[in-house]
């Protein structure tokens, strides 16, 4: 039977890890897997100024009512 055991470590130096419980038999066979957290990549933009700035996308009323027009006018009439 398998039983887990989730434990964070933090890496000393020369890239050792060490994981230590109560739980862990002395001389038991295990099987250890490593997951590396990757640091977080802060964006410079905050997630509130990509509001309106897509396509078809418009601060006020007037450009929203250009644009419609616009593409009004474009059109081809038989």
């Amino acid at each position: 039977m398998l039983n887990g055991l989730r434990q964070q470590a933090i890496v000393k130096p020369g890239g050792v890890v060490e994981i230590s419980s109560p739980e862990l038999p002395a001389g038991a066979t295990v099987e250890v897997i490593v997951l590396l957290e990757s640091p977080a990549k802060h964006s410079e933009k905050s997630l509130t100024s990509f509001i309106g700035s897509a396509r078809g996308s418009f601060a006020t009323l007037e450009e929203a009512d250009n644009f419609i027009r616009q593409e009004r006018d474009a059109w081809e009439f038989f």
